[in-house]
């Protein structure tokens, strides 16, 4: 198998990406099961932590093509702190002059001074962490801004200079009507992004959301009305312009797609920096130890803060290729899929059911097969 089976020549995700996990919160969200906390007052020490752990990976990639900040909330940490990280993972790694730079925000973090402080940091796309455009839906999720606040932000952002903004929303909440949910993402189409992810509400373990549902207090909906909405928005979406080009992600034009999240999807390179995160090098993945806490002690102590890691072998990589390439409307090369007439009838019958189809010499799941994207990926492990 060669070494990047999802590359389709396109320019996109080719060099590594870098990514910073930034795990401060103002508050943590009942649905959310993401390393993260409230102590911002150990923001100075995590930026000397994270620059310390870059430091450790000088030389080792070659210069990246983009720079996400994630969470956590990046926008909540004081700019100077955040703007003084940017500024030097600038000076200990390598980077293209097209980099793609991306923020998460919140649209209660984002001021004006703050917009600006980011656009001067050199992050040209924005990712506003929205969720709803109600604001009872707002008040289920734990959001700290209402409706109103996030048009606002995107005018901020606009107005500091942002171009590239994306907009994260969450269906699937209790009681959600198709027409209610067809309400949001009109409104978010009001507010002229160029990305959107539409992420369908899950129960993590140990979390709020999950102790609300096993106690009833809470009711999702079922999983054919949630396959319902999904079919809903791909459809919605499709008639405004957005390619729908991954299960959850849809870009207004193909420069929009996420640079950096590609990566993810074709197994390309990526160093991951701070708590909890993932790094790949092409043939061996680790990653980091979850906790803050844990994470500040071992780089006080000079230990490096990998928690684990794992070599691929070529059968891993294939089964990664399966499942990151059903997800995304690149689909996977027929060369991946096993040989021998079991795949070839099950490709039959996944054509034959609408659930994929043959394109340049790949199988590419349709916007159906979106919904069984696991399931393609075991019927040809």
């Amino acid at each position: 198998m060669d070494a990047n089976p999802n590359d389709n020549g396109d320019g996109f995700g080719q060099a590594p990406g870098l990514y910073v996990h930034v795990p401060f919160c103002a508050t943590k969200c009942p649905y959310c099961a993401f390393a993260s906390c409230t102590r911002i007052e150990s923001a100075p020490a995590f930026r000397d932590a994270v620059l310390a752990e870059a430091a450790r990976y000088r030389n080792r990639f070659s210069p990246f093509d983009t720079l996400y900040f994630g969470g956590g909330t990046p926008g909540f940490v004081d700019p100077a702190i955040l703007g003084d990280i940017v500024h030097k993972l600038r000076n200990i790694l390598a980077f293209k002059p097209d980099c793609e730079a991306t923020i998460e925000v919140n649209p209660a973090d984002v001021t004006a001074d703050r917009a600006a402080a980011w656009h001067d940091m050199g992050f040209c796309r924005a990712s506003l962490g929205a969720q709803a455009f109600d604001d009872d839906a707002l008040r289920f999720l734990g959001r700290r801004h209402d409706a109103s606040g996030v048009s606002e932000a995107l005018l901020r952002l606009r107005h500091a200079g942002f171009v590239d903004i994306g907009i994260d929303l969450i269906y699937g909440l209790p009681g959600q009507t198709r027409e209610a949910w067809r309400s949001t993402l009109r409104r978010a189409l009001d507010a002229g992004p160029t990305h959107l992810s539409c992420y369908a509400l899950s129960v993590e373990p140990r979390t709020p959301l999950a102790r609300a549902v096993r106690r009833r207090e809470a009711e999702l909906p079922g999983e054919s009305a949630v396959a319902a909405l999904f079919l809903d928005t791909s459809r919605f979406l499709a008639k405004a312009g957005f390619i729908h080009y991954e299960v959850s992600n849809y870009a207004l034009l193909d420069r929009y797609r996420s640079r950096h999240n590609v990566k993810y999807w074709r197994s390309v390179p990526t160093l991951g920096l701070g708590p909890s995160a993932h790094s790949f090098d092409g043939t061996r993945r680790w990653w980091n130890v979850r906790s803050l806490e844990a994470y500040l002690r071992r780089s006080q102590a000079r230990i490096s803060p990998v928690a684990a890691s794992e070599r691929l072998t070529d059968e891993m990589r294939r089964l990664e290729t399966l499942a990151m390439g059903f997800r995304t409307r690149e689909g996977v090369s027929l060369d991946v899929l096993r040989d021998g007439p079991a795949a070839e009838a099950a490709l039959s019958r996944l054509v034959a059911d609408g659930r994929l189809k043959i394109q340049r010499n790949r199988a590419v799941p349709t916007t159906t097969g979106f919904l069984v994207a696991d399931s393609l990926a075991r019927t040809f492990a």
